[in-house]
């Protein structure tokens, strides 16, 4: 999730260490580290030498999961594929959260979503995987607790690696799309709250630069350039609005499959992935647009992508006369 790339430098401003241990994208869910990838030199590979040296020195890591990590798990996971007991929330939680007990940490937020673009869509499954993780937590003496956030329209305006990678720049710079601000800071404020900082003022962090050098500082570390150019698009295709009116819907799944279909995710384990792949919203729900305004525009390396993508997009937004109403992006908070 495109959140922990701004969310871990800025808690790692505050002086707590932050070890993020994230994985890649399959299908139309994204991955951290593609995100990552697409800034030239960077690396998701450390030792544990070098991620506890890194984490000692800049407070913020975010890399690959070795694997010796909970290693009965993928055991376990094979087991649940052919028994089929991959959507049991037992499951689920204990795969998820014996990785997050094995890193050691103190403390740990998790962010679970509901929504068409969240592994768990119904808000009621996912508040029992919430709230089973949280007792596992606890139960392991890692202060635990969880936020339930809707993901059913895209988070944001950017879809993909490259342009994420962009999009959180902006809010480390004290800019960004005020959703992502807004979860990134909810957050920020439940982790140095169990870090024993509750009164941490998140929003000065991202307003006088202090996030932003901590950014920098996690980018260096893992031999990236912070000031290298990103990968850019040679195609892009805009949709615009077929009338006027306000728009009503912009459903979460159908962006993230089209964005995979753009090249912005990968099919299989081994496949690549194209960085400058994706989608640009220019509205979101909400929002008033006249007639041939732009809603969004695909990016793609190769034009032959954009049909596809289109077809997966055919139904996935709308454009009403009613106003609408704003869902809150954080539903409920779970604690043990």
């Amino acid at each position: 999730d495109k959140i922990t790339l701004p969310l871990a430098p800025l808690v790692a401003s505050f002086g707590v260490a932050v070890p993020q241990l994230s994985g890649r994208g399959l299908g139309h869910t994204g991955g951290t580290l593609d995100k990552l990838e697409s800034i030239p030199g960077w690396r998701a590979a450390l030792s544990n030498e070098e991620m506890t040296a890194q984490l000692r020195d800049v407070g913020a890591v975010i890399c690959a999961a070795g694997s010796g990590l909970a290693p009965a798990d993928k055991k376990l996971y094979a087991l649940r594929d052919v028994t089929g007991t991959v959507e049991a929330i037992p499951l689920i939680a204990s795969s998820i959260m014996s990785k997050k007990i094995a890193e050691g940490t103190d403390s740990l937020v998790l962010d679970v979503k509901f929504g068409s673009g969240a592994f768990m869509r119904d808000v009621d499954r996912a508040r029992e995987l919430a709230r089973t993780m949280v007792a596992l937590g606890t139960d392991s003496g890692v202060a635990t607790t969880a936020l339930l956030t809707n993901m059913d329209t895209p988070l944001g305006l950017a879809i993909g690696n490259a342009n994420e990678v962009r999009e959180s720049v902006e809010v480390l710079a004290g800019g960004g799309p005020a959703d992502v601000v807004e979860l990134t800071l909810a957050l920020a404020r439940e982790m140095l709250a169990l870090a024993g900082q509750p009164d941490a003022d998140v929003e000065a962090a991202l307003a006088d630069g202090r996030a932003m050098d901590s950014w920098r500082a996690m980018i260096l570390a893992q031999s990236g350039d912070p000031d290298a150019e990103l990968p850019a698009p040679r195609e892009t295709h805009t949709v615009t609005a077929p009338r006027a009116g306000v728009v009503t819907r912009m459903e979460a799944l159908p962006f993230g499959v089209a964005a995979w279909r753009l090249g912005a995710g990968r099919a299989r384990a081994e496949d690549p992935v194209i960085h400058a792949a994706g989608i640009d919203l220019h509205v979101k729900p909400g929002d008033s647009v006249a007639a041939g305004a732009p809603l969004f525009t695909l990016s793609a390396q190769d034009a032959a992508r954009f049909p596809r993508a289109l077809d997966a997009l055919e139904n996935a937004w709308e454009i009403g006369d009613a106003e609408l109403s704003r869902t809150p992006i954080v539903l409920e908070r779970i604690t043990a």
